[in-house]
């Protein structure tokens, strides 16, 4: 039990037990040395006006306090060795006296001196105060154990996030290693194409100049045997040359055309090598996707299932091992896109063919990942959504939607600036509802194609070259 000291006989001066009491004229007791101390000539308690012959011996007083320190020493003397022992270990290092009392508030063990330095204190008994001190250690000891638990589970948490790294390092760098092999097989598909083309026109430019080659000679040799002719001529007699000058002049005729090299004769270089990577990469657009959007994996629900290209998403048959980073939905099927908006104007299309639930929009960065929620403006979300049925613009107070014919393709265009999410039905450009907030953080697509329905998938964006 603890020992309350405050009722004890304890001088109002120096709060200590009296030593050598004295009694005023005004009846208050205090230590003869206090007395003498006291420079004031009027009592500390109520302040009347004394001299120091006045005070007298207080006995009755003197007896108290000695049977009260008797009975403290008898006390102290019956504790057991381990707490009272006469080792340097058991006594004051102020008082050098033996310790018997334990402060509550200080957390310290005190002497029989130390008592009227705590008088407004709760001391216990040493045997009392070291049961206390070890129940709350052994509560302290329980916690720290619980905490151990808790970080071992963490650390394989955190050995298992590694192990998820790995595989997803693994799967992204087979994704490219392929996605290349595909490109490379397209460009060297494309270089043998353009290379046989090259080939093609220049087996036909010199085919072509070989005729011309053959033509030429061809003239040679017949010019040859029209300048033997001539020359034999030219060597008759003169009578002969005038007499047949006509035949002769009708003779020494050259009708075939001069033989010279065409406009394309040659090879066509700019047409094969200009703009030659332009070209390649043009014809190379009908061999490539893009997407405005792509799925975030790291945020995605453990009851989902994302495609490799992360495109598409559908319910997974079992709960996923991704680790609990932060970022991610759960226990909200949810999932957002890979990239998050905080400026201009974005447009992109989900597939939700016959789909009978689903829920698209937009969300805040900072949007509650870890709890269930209502998706509402309020909770930092601008979406709508299919589900019995019926089409809504989850607002605080739901819209209900008219939606003429049920569309397989949800059209959502994002203006930061405005402050403006708009639906579309994709395939007829019917408005269903513009959803209106003025944003002051980044904004991420959000997906929630809700568990046991089918899968859903971002749309390849247009394309558009301009040159």
């Amino acid at each position: 039990m603890a020992a309350n000291f405050q009722q004890g006989p304890s001088c109002p001066v120096c709060l200590c037990v009296f030593s050598d009491p004295v009694l005023l004229p005004c009846t208050h007791s205090f230590c003869r040395e206090c007395v003498r101390r006291n420079v004031s000539g009027s009592c500390p308690v109520c302040r009347d006006p004394y001299v120091e012959e006045q005070a007298l011996s207080n006995r009755a007083l003197r007896e108290a306090c000695e049977l009260f320190l008797a009975q403290n020493q008898t006390q102290n003397q019956t504790q057991s060795p381990s707490l009272t022992g006469s080792s340097s270990e058991g006594t004051c290092n102020l008082h050098l006296k033996v310790l018997q009392f334990y402060c509550e508030k200080d957390e310290e063990p005190l002497c029989e001196d130390c008592v009227c330095l705590h008088s407004i204190h709760r001391l216990f008994t040493l045997k009392d105060a070291l049961p206390r001190c070890k129940n709350e250690l052994n509560y302290k000891l329980q916690i720290f154990e619980k905490k151990r638990e808790s970080y071992q589970k963490k650390s394989l948490k955190f050995r298992q996030a590694v192990d998820h790294i790995k595989g997803q390092a693994e799967l992204t760098e087979k994704q490219i290693k392929e996605e290349f092999q595909r490109l490379h097989e397209l460009l060297h598909k494309e270089e043998c194409v353009r290379l046989q083309t090259v080939t093609n026109e220049k087996e036909r430019k010199i085919a072509a100049l070989n005729q011309l080659i053959d033509d030429t000679n061809k003239d040679v040799i017949a010019l040859d045997q029209l300048i033997d002719s001539v020359k034999k001529d030219i060597q008759d007699t003169d009578l002969n040359i005038l007499r047949n000058f006509q035949s002769f002049k009708r003779k020494a005729q050259w009708t075939s055309r001069e033989p010279r090299l065409s406009h394309d004769s040659l090879l066509n270089v700019g047409k094969h090598v200009g703009a030659l990577g332009f070209n390649i990469w043009r014809n190379m657009q009908s061999h490539v996707k893009y997407y405005p959007v792509v799925l975030n994996p790291n945020s995605a629900s453990p009851w989902l299932s994302l495609s490799d290209d992360l495109t598409s998403m559908k319910e997974s048959s079992e709960r996923t091992t991704a680790p609990e980073n932060p970022e991610r939905f759960d226990p909200c099927v949810l999932v957002l896109g890979s990239e998050g908006y905080a400026s201009g104007r974005h447009k992109w299309e989900v597939m939700v063919s016959d789909s009978p639930k689903w829920v698209l929009g937009v969300c805040k960065e900072s949007v509650i990942r870890k709890k269930k929620f209502t998706l509402s403006p309020n909770r930092g979300v601008w979406a709508i959504s299919l589900s019995k049925g019926v089409y809504q613009a989850l607002l605080a107070e739901r819209q209900q939607l008219e939606v003429p014919q049920r569309p397989e393709r949800i059209r959502i265009k994002l203006d930061w600036d405005k402050g403006e999410v708009s639906f579309y039905d994709g395939d007829t450009s019917t408005h269903l509802v513009t959803l209106t907030h003025r944003f002051d953080e980044r904004m991420f697509p959000i997906f929630g194609p809700a568990l046991h329905s089918k899968p859903m998938s971002l749309a390849p964006g247009k394309t558009t070259l301009h040159t």
